[in-house]
């Protein structure tokens, strides 16, 4: 349990050390980094560019290495899993959204937001069933059968969020989710993650620029040089951002 016992624990990060070697220079990119996430927090990771914003998300999501320190993720230490069974363990238990959609343009709505579940082993039929109905959640159903280049921004990031959820993932990693987007399409995403955060109790941790983004999330670190410098409650970000 946590520590005023009342939500599991889901992400646990400590003293986590990331460099990076260009071969001229060895760059710092995160410092020791201690990080507690729990079970329906919506947390949002702020900071200039090149802090280590992205960094730490790929690194506690287990997409990167890390040089030293431990995460912990639902009590298992992915510091020591096997290429493999990371692998295996993302698709099982967590959903991914990115700024750049990562959908691949050959393949249909459908056959994009399937991809998760065939990978950890689901049936073909029962996969296209999941990802229709997914689909449906992020109001795009009539849209399975169309490729990515016949979809708006909006609705490519909404088969991003379809793709993130058809496993009911306990985590969603989302990497600048509203950042290639016009504001009225940001405000509709950030509903729906919203929406899915609480539907689901998911545990939500999210990389933006967006201060208006951030104060939609529950809890905002800032970081800078890679160290995470404070935390924000969600009424400190609408406050310094003039909403009350």
């Amino acid at each position: 349990m946590s520590e005023n016992g009342s939500r599991d624990v889901v992400i646990e990060a400590h003293q986590v050390v990331k460099t990076y070697d260009t071969g001229l220079v060895q760059v710092r990119a995160l410092n020791g980094v201690d990080l507690v996430a729990r079970r329906g927090d919506m947390l949002a990771i702020m900071g200039p560019s090149g802090c280590g914003k992205t960094t730490l998300l790929n690194c506690l999501s287990g997409l990167d290495e890390f040089d030293s320190g431990t995460v912990t993720i639902d009590g298992q230490d992915i510091t020591r899993m096997a290429d493999n069974k990371k692998t295996e363990f993302r698709a099982k238990s967590m959903g991914f959204i990115f700024q750049t959609y990562n959908l691949l343009p050959v393949l249909t709505a459908a056959e994009n937001v399937e991809l998760p579940l065939i990978v950890s082993g689901t049936r073909p039929s029962e996969a296209r069933r999941r990802a229709v109905a997914a689909l449906d959640k992020v109001a795009l159903a009539d849209r399975a059968n169309d490729r990515p280049a016949q979809l708006s921004g909006g609705q490519r990031q909404r088969v991003t969020i379809a793709r993130s959820i058809v496993n009911d993932p306990a985590i969603m990693w989302a990497d600048e989710p509203t950042g290639a987007l016009d504001s009225q399409t940001a405000t509709e995403i950030m509903d729906l993650l919203a929406e899915v955060n609480e539907s689901l109790q998911q545990t939500t941790i999210m990389v933006t620029h967006d201060p208006g983004v951030a104060a939609r999330c529950h809890r905002t670190i800032h970081m800078a040089d890679g160290e995470i410098l404070r935390e924000d409650s969600q009424a400190e970000m609408l406050a310094a951002i003039g909403k009350r």
